[in-house]
């Protein structure tokens, strides 16, 4: 699909510095286009435009900010996550998915594990030792407790980099689920 549509979670400046600053030491700087990030919907056709920019904040002023802990570090093979723990965003996205059903694509048709990744497209050895070295990083940081994600963010993908089209606060009072 040229140039698709991509769904994320923004994350809380303190957890975005934090990741922000692993990602930038981690990951293979020549595929590093992207700043972190927690991906709910990797590809919505663009012709999708103008109803997932007049339903994403109508969902943002419904629902209150989707909390989440990091639960630990996330083996991706290749590369490196933290993984994150958040029923609430899991339920929110299950909403978006069956106001979306038939739109999806294969990628999007599976419930996501929460997670942002720091590392990727290195070997299996980098990626056992960076998980390694941060074990005791991860789990200090997921001490500090739940988190609350902000807004709904909704890219253009070019290729590469993405390209903001709209960000949607969370303001409501409901709890997804």
């Amino acid at each position: 699909m040229a140039q698709p549509f991509i769904l994320t979670a923004a994350l809380p400046p303190d957890i975005q510095s934090w990741a922000e600053g692993l990602r930038r030491a981690h990951y293979p700087p020549t595929r590093n286009h992207l700043h972190a990030h927690v991906t709910l919907f990797h590809s919505f056709a663009p012709s999708l435009l103008d109803e997932l920019t007049d339903f994403l904040p109508r969902v943002s002023g419904e629902f209150a900010a989707p909390t989440a802990s990091i639960s630990g570090i996330m083996d991706l093979g290749t590369g490196t996550a933290i993984a994150l723990a958040s029923p609430d965003l899991l339920a929110l996205r299950a909403m978006i998915a069956d106001h979306f059903h038939g739109s999806l694509t294969e990628q999007d048709l599976y419930e996501p594990r929460p997670h942002i990744t720091i590392q990727n497209k290195v070997t299996k050895r980098e990626a056992r030792a960076l998980q390694a070295s941060l074990a005791s990083e991860v789990e200090a940081r997921a001490d500090r407790g739940a988190f609350a994600f902000p807004a709904l963010e909704l890219h253009l993908y070019r290729g590469g980099p993405w390209d903001l089209v709209k960000r949607s606060a969370f303001r409501g009072r409901a709890r997804p689920g």
